[in-house]
């Protein structure tokens, strides 16, 4: 069976890239045009990278985490059946 074109190593190698050339400009571009934000913080630099990255990083610990809380075992629709 062939790969799907997005799980090929060079695929994933060239996503990379891209992914840190939008990175790169989308903070580049904030020394050519000043943010001015409604909250200071929104004014320190490079705020929307790093809240961003913060911000994925705590949606993958609170999944985690409400994963554990609301675990079931395997049979738990098996035995309910009854």
């Amino acid at each position: 069976m062939k790969n799907h074109w997005i799980t090929r190593p060079k695929t994933i190698k060239k996503l990379c890239v891209l992914m840190g050339i939008i990175l790169f400009l989308s903070v580049f571009v904030q020394f050519l045009f000043p943010i001015h934000g409604h909250f200071e913080i929104e004014e320190s630099f490079a705020f929307a990278a790093w809240f961003g990255f913060v911000s994925c990083i705590l949606m993958v610990v609170v999944a985690k985490l409400l994963g554990f809380v609301i675990k079931r075992s395997d049979n738990y629709y098996k035995k309910n059946q009854d």
